[in-house]
């Protein structure tokens, strides 16, 4: 369901709206001392609007109930998503998978008149830590990346936790890709050129299906995005109690994150859950990786990037100093944006979208 913003929704909005527009001297001086970390400080804007956060958001949400933090994390999407980008079309499908239909929607950019050949496609998952997001929280990143890369964007609601827990996500994952790859002809894309990406979580399942298919023989993916993905589901990482507070995820997010998706009992070293543990990533796609600099997923999402380049994967790791968990849903700030327009033309080149 589209989240209904309330009127003290909208009042924030627009408040937001108007703090980012200031100049950054002003942002600054308001953000007032910088947080540094590894010799990076974080950016003013996000500073400033994590003080802001923290006081009108309340409880975290691995305190509140599933369904509260559910709304949580719509009502934050709408707050700071930004406006919906214009695209040629929009439909909504249902994905024939293993568990039952999955619900997604097909965004086509616009095209000149008369173009038929194939479009590039991305599959793009959703975050929220496999329990929490939607089609609709997403939406804002999934229609900027169909308008401003030109492909079509497949934005997949996946089933969640503690519902449904692992491997249902990996499951309906997998089967979105290859239902695409199947379907290609009807949805008008290049079944060689089907991109898997998402964040945080999203990132963790383009992963783990790019590895799984290319293990089965194929088919497999031509390109991963992965946005600040979860790749370790069992070790400890320095980033872990760097980032545990303050910063928009924290380390009680993931570790109820992870209890809700893998109850106890369950291997989470997995490569569908843990990547990153693998015993062999060769021949994987090529990958494209960013991390948050503030963010306690960091230092995992950096080790899998070494280890496909260890493994002979061309592979761009890009490191967002300054950014927290998951930049490429703020697009209101200026940081947001830029790492937004970035992506865009990295999924462009991975794709080999021409201009």
């Amino acid at each position: 369901m589209t989240y209904v913003p309330t009127r003290l929704d909208r009042v924030q909005r627009a408040s937001f709206a108007a703090l980012l527009a200031l100049p950054p001297a002003v942002t600054r001086r308001l953000a007032g001392a910088p947080h540094v970390v590894d010799d990076a400080p974080l950016d003013a804007q996000i500073q400033v609007g994590l003080r802001i956060l923290s006081r009108i958001s309340g409880r975290e949400l691995d305190e509140r109930t599933v369904a509260d933090a559910r709304a949580t994390l719509e009502q934050e999407s709408w707050l700071f998503g930004g406006d919906l980008a214009d695209v040629g079309s929009s439909r909504d499908l249902l994905v024939p998978g293993p568990g039952g239909a999955i619900p997604a929607r097909l965004h086509l950019p616009r095209r000149a008149p008369g173009a038929r050949e194939p479009l590039p496609l991305l599959i793009w998952f959703h975050g929220g830590g496999w329990v929490l997001g939607s089609i609709e929280s997403h939406e804002s990143v999934a229609r900027n990346l169909c308008a401003l890369a030109e492909v079509a964007v497949l934005n997949v609601g996946y089933r969640l936790a503690p519902e449904h827990p692992f491997p249902a996500a990996f499951v309906d994952a997998e089967a979105a890709f290859l239902w695409a790859h199947e379907q290609a002809a009807d949805l008008g894309v290049d079944p060689a050129r089907i991109a898997l990406g998402g964040d945080s979580a999203g990132g963790n399942l383009s992963a783990a299906v790019s590895l799984a298919r290319t293990r089965a023989g194929g088919p497999s993916p031509a390109f991963q995005l992965l946005i600040v993905p979860a790749t370790d589901l069992e070790g400890a990482h320095p980033s872990h109690e760097l980032f545990a507070n303050g910063y928009f995820l924290t380390r009680a997010n993931m570790d109820w994150y992870k209890d809700l998706y893998l109850p106890a009992g369950m291997d989470r070293s997995d490569p569908r859950a843990s990547p990153l543990l693998a015993p062999d990533l060769s021949g994987l796609p090529p990958a494209y990786i960013a991390v948050a600099g503030f963010d306690p997923l960091r230092d995992e999402g950096v080790a899998y990037a070494e280890r496909l380049r260890a493994a002979g994967v061309p592979v761009t790791l890009r490191r967002f100093r300054s950014a927290v968990h998951p930049f490429i849903n703020i697009p209101i700030t200026r940081m947001g944006r830029a790492a937004l327009l970035e992506t865009v033309g990295t999924l462009r080149q991975g794709l080999s979208v021409q201009s």
